[in-house]
């Protein structure tokens, strides 16, 4: 495993944002395992998170494939400020941001959905990369691509996530492929569920990886 991805779930152990025990998930499926990044509420914590994601974006998407960084109201507002000021102060690397109003979410001509967006006024042809912490189902996420789509001729780098869970949805199927093949959009995480499982079994805690391999024989993809 990559030095960064160990980094990155230690980072996650030590600020109580990976969490072992038994949690009852939106779906309703009991997790022996938690990822809740909202953890992460001061400005040392928020750096440290967004400069994972910069590092991603600079050494694994290739930042040159990128025009601008965009957060889904409301988790991913935070993400894509503090990954912005990452580039530009970590690695030298000047990008845009942009985030929608939630509560202004509906229907409307095109001229009023231009007003949903806080920050930088997107433009046709420009390459979107959407900033999130986890992805649970595809809709949210299309929402997302089909409001900016509205606005611009906007083209998309991608979706970039914390922690990939590689779970199915409800419907049983795999709800990361199934976006990626209908929007043609490719989700990126930074670590995975197994690269999870590897750092607790490397680290002696076998009794939570073994609890998350059960877990994933029963809804992993």
């Amino acid at each position: 495993m990559e030095d960064y991805k160990k980094e990155f779930i230690k980072f996650l152990l030590n600020n109580n944002a990976l969490r072992f025990g038994e949690f009852t998930l939106k779906s309703g499926r009991k997790s022996p395992y938690f990822i809740n990044t909202g953890m992460f509420c001061d400005g040392k914590s928020v750096a440290k998170l967004c400069n994972f994601y910069a590092a991603h974006i600079v050494k694994v998407l290739g930042a040159e494939k990128v025009d601008v960084l965009f957060g889904p109201a409301y988790k991913g507002i935070p993400l894509c400020v503090a990954t912005s000021i990452s580039l530009a102060t970590s690695f030298g690397i000047n990008k845009p941001y942009a985030f929608d109003r939630k509560e202004a979410k509906g229907h409307g001509e095109c001229s009023n959905r231009k007003k949903m967006i806080v920050g930088h006024e997107l433009k046709n042809g420009e390459k979107v990369l959407i900033l999130d912490d986890v992805f649970t189902t595809g809709q949210t996420k299309i929402d997302t691509a089909e409001l900016l789509k509205d606005i611009a001729d906007v083209k998309f780098a991608g979706v970039l996530i914390a922690v990939d869970r590689m779970e199915r949805g409800n419907d049983n199927e795999n709800a990361i492929k199934e976006f990626e093949e209908q929007t043609g959009i490719r989700v990126y995480s930074i670590i995975s569920v197994k690269d999870i499982i590897y750092y607790l079994e490397k680290h002696k805690k076998t009794e939570e990886a073994e609890k998350i391999k059960k877990y994933l024989e029963k809804y992993g993809v």
